[in-house]
């Protein structure tokens, strides 16, 4: 959840003042911003903190291309449009190099 730092801070008066009726209006209203996402049949929702341990994720792994290069700092490969420079060798992407 995004914090705005920006925004006045509640003392400690002020969050004694809460009532029980706006404290729970505030839960109800938590409660309702959940998503709902549409299934398809036969699909399960995972909850999260769900135990996946038992799972088994299965994906191709698709080797460094010619074209690429993994930056020294950040360990992603990128595109060799993204080479930002090299230092002593070592290659850096744009973002880190920013």
């Amino acid at each position: 959840m995004a914090t705005d730092y920006d925004s006045p801070r509640k003392t400690d008066d002020d969050l004694s003042e809460d009532s029980l009726q706006e404290l729970q209006a505030r839960r109800a209203d938590k409660a309702a911003s959940i998503i709902d996402e549409d299934l398809d049949a036969g699909e399960v929702a995972e909850l999260p903190g769900a135990d996946l341990s038992n799972e088994e994720l299965t994906f191709r792994v698709v080797p460094r291309q010619a074209d690429e290069f993994t930056c020294t700092r950040c360990f992603l490969v990128h595109h060799r449009s993204q080479l930002a420079s090299e230092k002593n060798g070592q290659p850096v992407c744009r973002e880190c190099a920013a």
